[in-house]
């Protein structure tokens, strides 16, 4: 049997859905309004396995924030009644016969990225949901990633067309112009088109910066930004070797 694993990134969903509400403390509403969206997803990718990750709840930023300490700092806390309601939220989506996996102290994120990579891997076929962009870095023949609320794929002419470089070169773009929504730098005076122009020269970081060929303008800003750009870089990048604890017969799915 061929394998169609659909991963829905359980908290960009849902925060969305959430924000649309006229009443942000009315859950049920929140979770019926997910609960729909999630079968129109069942319906076009017609999944034979699926699970929905969440994040932990914890104020720990994990990891990340070692190497950046300003890492997800300035990010709003989750609303006290959407945090409280989330048990409300995943019953329904096991009503719908969509098991909830729960990261304690892995970022949802590097969950998702390890599960996808895993079954890909073997030739089985993976739909990443979510908006986020880093899942592109994944990409490959066997992994998609679907950005629900538009209705697009975000596949290698979206990158192409987005970023100016290909999915490859995605964590050494952030590693240089970083990440603002997370808190991450970059390389301070490199931008969008000065990063993709470097990259689509010199190819890695690693390459950009062991080059002797540098305009003069560029080799000014980075000197001795080298390390920063690496740390962002390491940021960037997903984890694809967390301990899952669980098989892939444990999330089959099965409409109820």
């Amino acid at each position: 049997m061929s394998i169609h694993l659909v991963i829905i990134d359980a908290m960009n969903l849902i925060r969305r859905v959430h924000a649309a509400q006229p009443n942000p403390d009315d859950i049920a509403s929140t979770a019926q309004v997910c609960c729909r969206a999630l079968t129109k997803i069942i319906r076009s990718s017609e999944p034979t396995h699926m699970v929905a990750v969440f994040d932990h709840t914890e104020q720990d930023r994990g990891w990340r924030a070692e190497l950046v300490p300003e890492y997800k700092q300035g990010r709003k806390p989750m609303p006290e009644a959407l945090q409280q309601g989330l048990d409300t939220i995943q019953d329904a989506f096991w009503e719908m016969g969509i098991d909830s996996l729960l990261s304690s102290g892995d970022e949802a994120d590097d969950m998702i990225a390890t599960l996808a990579l895993k079954v890909a891997s073997h030739n089985g076929q993976v739909t990443i949901v979510s908006t986020d962009k880093g899942y592109c870095q994944l990409l490959q023949p066997t992994l998609r990633i679907r950005d629900y609320f538009q209705q697009r794929w975000l596949d290698s002419p979206f990158i192409e067309k987005e970023f100016s470089v290909a999915p490859q070169q995605l964590t050494d773009y952030w590693g240089l112009v970083g990440i603002s929504s997370s808190g991450v730098t970059g390389v301070p005076g490199i931008g969008p088109k000065s990063a993709s122009s470097l990259l689509n020269q010199y190819g890695t970081l690693d390459d950009l910066f062991a080059a002797d060929n540098i305009e003069p303008k560029w080799q000014k800003k980075l000197e001795g930004n080298q390390e920063l750009a690496m740390r962002c870089k390491q940021v960037a990048t997903l984890k694809t070797d967390i301990t899952l604890g669980f098989n892939l017969q444990d999330i089959r799915f099965s409409a109820k």
